[in-house]
């Protein structure tokens, strides 16, 4: 059911200063114009650097075609969660849970798979649909717990982390599950359209997807105005409750799609392949430019984000640095753009 209207004399709640409620006509350029401001971004020059750096440093190894269609199918699995990361740090919430939810989605879609036989394209839909329904499922646990509940997003999602986790372990039976359908692994897994794979496309369909409703739809404008000021967004008689279950169901089932993406990728569950698909996911929508305060949110910021750990690891792969620095680098860069986060709004209210 959509949004309820505002009250007659009531302004359409969102923050002065991005004026997201000017209806989508007056704002043409939009989506441009966003694009324009994240190009010019740090964040822009972060993945500039990096990949300079190790280009003088590996060049016969980094600058290849092969490596640059690996690292962008890397990053497109995590863009997928990222595009609803987007969406609930944008309410100045929190999802926890996505990793979890993607392995748990997989296995859902692959038991369904298995459980009708063949390899055709309608086993593969049904294994599709399979794990969407999963991801939206717990999408909406999520929601209900943040506001029905009244539970914080932190704990709530935390809770559903583990108990995602235990279940697909359940369902698993405790070890990766195998079988994927030769169709799915040849065309999603494999497949490619004029040079760029499949999966690389759907990412960035959704990517786009995302940008247009953020910027362009009463969605995204609710969605910025209640991580702006949810008390006066409720007061111009939105459905705030719904709407956050709405984002939170958006999340699952992105999740539930990563998942089935990394079904036909590895043609196995990999059920302990995504413990830092979360920490992932929310660098990259912070360092796009996301604020976890809320209220500020851009999915095209959040595309130049999720490359910038894709290349940073895949760089420290060709260097032949440990895994564990890897770990640790994330972590650290995490800290670091959260901290220029805080700066920047602390100098904002100032100003």
């Amino acid at each position: 059911m959509a949004e309820r209207e505002a009250a007659p004399g009531v302004v359409d709640p969102a923050p002065a200063a991005e004026d997201p409620a000017d209806p989508p006509a007056r704002r043409p350029y939009g989506i441009l114009q966003s694009l324009r401001h994240t190009q010019k971004s740090w964040s822009v020059l972060v993945l500039a650097v990096l990949i300079a750096l190790f280009s003088a440093l590996r060049p016969e190894q980094f600058v290849s075609l092969f490596n640059a269609k690996s690292i962008a199918v890397d990053a497109s699995s995590y863009l997928l969660i990222a595009v609803g990361m987007t969406f609930v740090i944008t309410i100045a919430g929190i999802d926890l849970s996505v990793g979890s939810v993607l392995v748990f989605s997989g296995v859902v879609g692959l038991k369904v798979m298995l459980a009708i036989g063949g390899t055709g394209p309608l086993t593969c839909l049904a294994g599709l649909g399979a794990a969407l329904v999963a991801g939206l499922l717990w999408g909406l646990l999520n929601g209900l717990l943040t506001t029905r509940g009244g539970i914080s997003p932190l704990i709530a999602t935390l809770g559903t982390f583990a108990a995602a986790t235990g279940l697909a372990f359940v369902l698993a039976g405790g070890q990766d599950m195998h079988g994927v359908p030769d169709t799915l692994a040849n065309t999603l897994g494999f497949g490619d359209l004029f040079g760029i794979p499949y999966t690389v496309l759907l990412a960035l369909v959704v990517a786009g997807a995302g940008a247009f409703v953020m910027s362009q739809t009463r969605f995204g404008r609710y969605t910025m105005a209640i991580g702006s000021n949810e008390e006066a967004v409720r007061r111009a008689a939105v459905n705030v409750n719904r709407h956050i279950v709405k984002v939170y169901a958006l999340s699952g089932v992105l999740a539930g799609l990563s998942g089935f993406v990394s079904l036909a990728r590895f043609q196995t569950t990999t059920l302990n392949g995504h413990q830092t698909d979360m920490l992932q996911a929310i660098l990259a929508v912070v360092i796009g430019g996301t604020s976890l305060s809320g209220g500020v949110g851009t999915v095209l910021g959040t595309v130049v984000g999720v490359a910038i750990p894709s290349v940073l690891t895949d760089g420290f792969v060709i260097l032949g640095f440990e895994p564990f620095w890897q770990q640790v680098a994330l972590g650290t860069a995490l800290v670091a753009v959260v901290m220029v986060d805080q700066r920047r709004r602390r100098a904002k209210s100032r100003g």
